[in-house]
């Protein structure tokens, strides 16, 4: 089961943002257990990197943590299909629509955010972690 984990999911992990790590946890848990495909957009990967680097300011533990985190998930290649498709839908939020086509270009049969209003068009279903776990 192909399931693209949203920006928002990794951070809560990384970030041990308490009110949302254990649910987050679990879902980067199933990815790294191999119960569900999990995948992040490689943009994603440097998103990620920025937030945390700009909470920990330092190189070298940023660099562990996205270490860890390449370990647990697949990575889905962003191509010109992608960005053009993305261009195409007219979101409002370009990251959002650009998660949403790597989605449709693994086949996601899920969406996993905290934020599902930020993907109210979307053809993939979009679920929280509470309510995937």
């Amino acid at each position: 089961m192909n399931i693209l984990i949203d920006t928002n999911i990794a951070l809560d992990v990384m970030l041990n943002r308490t009110e949302f790590y254990t649910e987050s946890a679990q879902i980067l848990l199933m990815a790294e257990k191999r119960i569900i495909d999990g995948y992040i957009s490689a943009s994603a990967i440097t998103d990620i990197y920025y937030f945390i680097q700009k909470e920990k300011k330092n190189k070298k533990v940023t660099l562990s943590h996205i270490k860890e985190l390449v370990k647990m998930i697949h990575i889905a290649t962003i191509t010109k299909n992608e960005v053009n498709r993305a261009i195409a839908l007219e979101w409002n939020d370009f990251e959002d629509s650009i998660q949403y086509t790597v989605g449709e270009s693994i086949n996601a049969q899920y969406i996993i955010t905290r934020n599902p209003k930020d993907y109210e068009t979307s053809t993939i279903p979009v679920i929280m972690p509470a309510k995937f776990i």
